[in-house]
């Protein structure tokens, strides 16, 4: 263990990521019905998604404010700001199980320059996924 500043073990992994969303219901659907997974935890503003290690948090953009205040929410129409990328074992398979659940790629599949094959698509709430191999 390393010790920064009085806090060992800094920076640890990740445990959850909070994604703003303006239809919760409609967020909250996709990831059931698109990632397969059913809602570990769930409110009125809320819904939780466990990815491996990590929480995936949906939280609607009206209760964001006091979770980051002062800092502002950015609408949907702000653009994209960062990606998620989940690794998958064949890029084109799952392209295809996608479409079949509905979801329009943004690009992909293809090969990148620096060796990986990925494909993206967005979720309702804007947030950009991309899979990789």
């Amino acid at each position: 263990m390393t010790e920064t500043n009085g806090t060992t073990d800094w920076p640890g992994g990740i445990s959850a990521l909070t994604l703003f969303t303006e239809d919760l219901e409609e967020t909250k659907r996709f990831y059931r019905e698109v990632f397969g997974l059913p809602v570990t935890y769930e409110d009125d503003d809320s819904a939780v998604f466990t990815f491996g290690n990590t929480l995936i948090n949906l939280l609607r953009t009206t209760a964001a404010h006091g979770l980051i205040e002062p800092a502002d929410v950015a609408g949907p129409a702000a653009g994209a700001r960062m990606q998620l990328t989940l690794t998958v074992d064949d890029v084109d398979a799952l392209c295809k199980v996608l479409a079949d659940r509905g979801v329009t790629l943004l690009n992909g599949p293809m090969d990148r320059p620096w060796g990986i094959r990925t494909a993206s698509f967005r979720d309702p709430g804007g947030h950009i996924w991309e899979i990789a191999r």
